[in-house]
């Protein structure tokens, strides 16, 4: 057998790799194929792909239609409400003033905002920025999310942080990772307080405006021009619409952030560079050692192995944290009403994918995250679009067996007058502690639900079963219609009411289960 010299067997076998790696990347015109494929997949009306690799963009294009009322077309600077994407803007907002010697990642909340109470007097005494940054609070999944989701236009930001204290905790502090968005508003606020700028004015003029990020703002409300932007869609009725943006003011810490692949390719960039940035990285947005600490997993959370042969997963400090492949991956993902996003980052690779939609289908982007990362790993027959819509179409498909039993369920107990209980019996205000009221009432000769704070919770109530009604939305979108099951008094008075959703579905920021309304005398 013929010998290779050591020389030219290395050299051969990093022309084979080389040769083999650059031949399963995604040109551009295959990312535009599965982009394509996967708006109509997912009956998506428009999204934008942009990838950087070795601080560079290669990629960076708009795909289908901004909104289906106007037909205005996606392109790279078309603005995306990224919603949860935003939590690596607040936490590197902090850095910045941890590199300023400002505050620490441990110092304490109390001693920043001495008003500031979690349920437990030990955990608000102990409570660091760290702890509001990394869902490890002891407060259940999205607890609280109804003081802003859906809308919860009337409470204030000095309402939410002082309703913090009446939310009860479901595991012990530091132990559990449960995904929080209140503490995320609190962190805004801490910013504020500590620069002396709001939140926004802050993460605008320190991020933003250094980056190049021009056409980007910490709100919708604070865009500077709106032109070339999206509408939010959803399935109303099972057809795609577009529905109105919905997000308060008061999260804009925890999910406000209003940007374009084209700008957002600019912070990841910068995130890959180790908070360098500029021409030629002579300027520093936040330090290496801050970088560190938000790409440290401080909450564990359950991992498989998936496709990339994961070992660990976790959150740091804004972002998920895993393995794959044997790199390090830092990547988030964002939701709201009507559109849904993605940003990861492998910075072994120095590789960085984002894609933005405008309706509320998860399997959308990650079906062409994961197709252009199987391209760097060098996987290949691999069908993401294919398998992620049979998973959101079985998804579907078990959901609606959960509701068409119960409209079945329904439909058969208005048919029947045996235990139809006496509805004037359960009228009235009831009332939450951290939630405010909700009124109970007979409207067009039907049972009506009006939450007081929260405007878009209204709708008509059905019988079900016993005590217990089933609340259905007017507003179609929302997807989220509850139990609402009252309890009552040794004179078959109600006196409260507990809810739940119905459907498996139902956005975890709905967490009616979390309500404990009283009725008022």
């Amino acid at each position: 057998m013929q010998l290779f010299s050591r020389t030219k067997l290395v050299l051969f076998l990093f022309l084979f790799v080389v040769s083999q790696l650059n031949a399963q990347v995604l040109t551009s015109k295959q990312i535009d194929s599965i982009s394509e494929k996967t708006l109509t997949a997912f009956n998506v009306p428009g999204l934008a792909v942009a990838v950087v690799k070795d601080g560079k963009v290669i990629h960076a294009k708009g795909y289908g239609v901004a909104s289906l009322k106007t037909r205005q077309k996606v392109d790279e600077n078309t603005l995306f409400a990224i919603a949860s994407n935003s939590k690596a803007f607040t936490s590197a907002a902090l850095a910045i003033l941890i590199d300023e010697g400002k505050i620490s990642w441990d110092t304490k909340v109390t001693d920043v905002i001495p008003e500031f109470k979690m349920y437990d007097a030990y955990v608000t005494a102990e409570f660091t920025i760290r702890d509001l940054l990394s869902h490890r609070s002891g407060l259940g999944l999205g607890a609280g999310d109804l003081m802003i989701w859906p809308d919860s236009s009337t409470v204030s930001k000095k309402q939410i942080i002082h309703n913090l204290r009446y939310l009860k905790p479901v595991s012990s502090f530091r132990t559990k990772w449960d995904y929080d968005n209140l503490l995320y508003i609190v962190a805004g606020e801490v910013i504020a307080r500590v620069s002396g700028k709001t939140y926004e004015e802050f993460v605008e003029s320190r991020i933003m405006q250094p980056l190049g990020m021009s056409r980007s703002a910490t709100s919708f409300n604070r865009l500077k021009d709106k032109t070339n932007s999206i509408d939010a869609h959803a399935p109303v009725n099972g057809i795609i619409t577009a529905i109105p943006k919905d997000f308060s003011e008061n999260s804009n810490a925890a999910g406000g952030i209003n940007t374009s692949i084209n700008d957002l390719s600019k912070w990841i960039i910068t995130q890959l560079n180790g908070g360098k940035y500029g021409e030629k990285l002579e300027k520093t947005l936040f330090s290496r050692q801050a970088q560190n600490q938000m790409w440290t997993m401080h909450s564990i959370i359950p991992a498989g192995k998936g496709a990339y042969n994961r070992h660990f997963f976790g959150y740091g400090l804004g972002w998920f944290l895993s393995d794959e492949k044997g790199s390090l991956v830092a990547e988030h993902t964002g939701g709201l009403a009507g559109m849904v996003s993605e940003v990861t980052l492998i910075p072994d690779l120095k590789l960085g994918i984002i894609v933005l939609t405008n309706q509320q289908s998860g399997g959308a982007f990650y079906a062409i995250t994961q197709s252009i990362k199987d391209g760097y790993f060098g996987i290949t027959g691999k069908d993401w679009i294919k398998d992620n819509a049979a998973d959101e179409q079985n998804e579907r498909d078990e959901a609606k067996k959960v509701t068409d039993k119960i409209s079945a369920d329904i439909a058969a107990a208005q048919k029947s007058a045996v235990n139809k209980p006496d509805e004037k019996k359960y009228l009235g205000t009831y009332s939450d502690i951290w939630f405010g009221d909700i009124i109970i009432s007979s409207l067009n000769g039907k049972m009506h639900f009006q939450a007081k704070n929260s405007p878009k919770l209204k709708g008509d109530m059905v019988f079900y079963k016993g005590n217990t009604f089933i609340v259905k939305w007017y507003d179609r979108s929302l997807d989220a219609d509850a139990f609402v099951n009252f309890s009552l008094d040794n004179e078959g008075n109600a006196v409260a009411i507990k809810m739940e959703p119905i459907s498996p579905l139902t956005d975890f920021s709905y967490d009616f289960q979390d309500l404990d309304l009283k009725k008022k005398p």
